[in-house]
């Protein structure tokens, strides 16, 4: 292996990465909403980038060849990411469809990190296009590369996960003018709402 084909593997990896996270999704509306709020942001971005990383490594080491041999691992995070988003969902629309007054007291309620964490974690590893994507496409993607080169596709991939979720959760306090108006929180929430219905309905009958 030399040293042009490990960066060509590299960029590979991050172009790769970046062409399956950079999408209208249920992870990233919710650091965007984080985001904005300039609320728990740090917790938020590094449970998406550390599961990201997990599971790209997963895939390059072979996991997703177990993921095909058993699909009823796929099927019950469909059925559970569903509801998950379907709940979640719900809890946009009546935060969109609130009065002035809750919409100004949603967006400035703090919420727990802990309870923070807790439904990134369940955004992230409930859905099942996580493992698909990310464990068995980037996977096959990456046999189809020398061994030793597989782990620089991987890194490349893995540094395209930190570097959006970093610049989508930062990023995203630059809007925090616009959202000083209870408008745009329920513009924001509407978008979210659907979305998540949409993403919830995919899932159901996929």
């Amino acid at each position: 292996m030399t040293a042009s084909s490990a960066a060509l593997a590299a960029l590979s990896g991050l172009g790769f990465g970046l062409s399956l996270i950079v999408a209208i999704g249920a992870q990233n509306a919710f650091v965007l909403r984080h985001g904005v709020r300039g609320q728990h942001v740090l917790p938020v971005v590094a449970v998406c980038a550390v599961s990201d990383i997990v599971l790209i490594a997963a895939g390059v080491a072979g996991f997703g060849a177990v993921v095909e041999s058993f699909p009823a691992i796929v099927t019950v995070a469909r059925y559970a990411g569903a509801v998950f988003l379907i709940g979640y969902a719900l809890l946009a629309a009546r935060r969109a469809f609130g009065s002035a007054a809750m919409i100004a007291d949603a967006a400035g309620t703090s919420v727990a990190v802990g309870a923070s964490v807790l439904t990134c974690l369940a955004l992230t590893w409930l859905n099942p296009h996580v493992y698909l994507d990310t464990v068995v496409l980037l996977g096959s993607f990456a046999t189809t590369y020398a061994s030793g080169e597989r782990w620089f596709l991987a890194g490349g991939a893995m540094v395209a996960s930190v570097v959006w979720f970093l610049a989508l959760g930062y990023g995203a306090r630059r809007l925090s003018p616009l959202f000083a108006r209870p408008r745009a929180w329920r513009v924001l929430d509407s978008l979210i709402a659907v979305v998540m219905f949409a993403l919830a309905l995919g899932l159901l009958f996929a």
